[in-house]
């Protein structure tokens, strides 16, 4: 596990980037969005707890993109850290799989669609 500043970006993030554009784009779009990577144990945690609640949710699965780093950053600004998953409802980001799971089993996620 790295530490906290390797999990930052190492230079100043352009908000006004395409990257950028893109993320704060599906964050209004969309009441859930994951940004995920396909083989990560802990992004298919987070999903799972969606799916449990029969909540639709949008992933975007960043192991697929060219501008992987550069979204990462844009997550890294905005929640202080580039890890996957980070979640989000309504634009508000909530945390990671662990998280997630945690707010499900304590009640605290089903809160956010009833």
């Amino acid at each position: 596990m790295g530490s906290v500043v390797s999990q930052l970006p190492k230079t100043a993030v352009n908000m006004s980037s395409p990257q950028a554009v893109f993320v704060q784009n599906a964050l209004k779009e969309h009441k859930v969005v994951i940004f995920s990577k396909s083989y990560c144990p802990y992004c298919t945690m987070a999903k799972d707890q969606f799916k449990k609640l029969s909540v639709p949710f949008h992933v975007i699965e960043l192991d697929q993109r060219q501008d992987t780093d550069e979204i990462q950053d844009v997550l890294g600004q905005m929640t202080g850290a580039r890890t996957v998953p980070r979640c989000f409802i309504d634009g508000k980001f909530i945390g990671g799989g662990t998280d997630v799971k945690k707010m499900y089993e304590t009640g605290a996620l089903q809160k956010y669609f009833s």
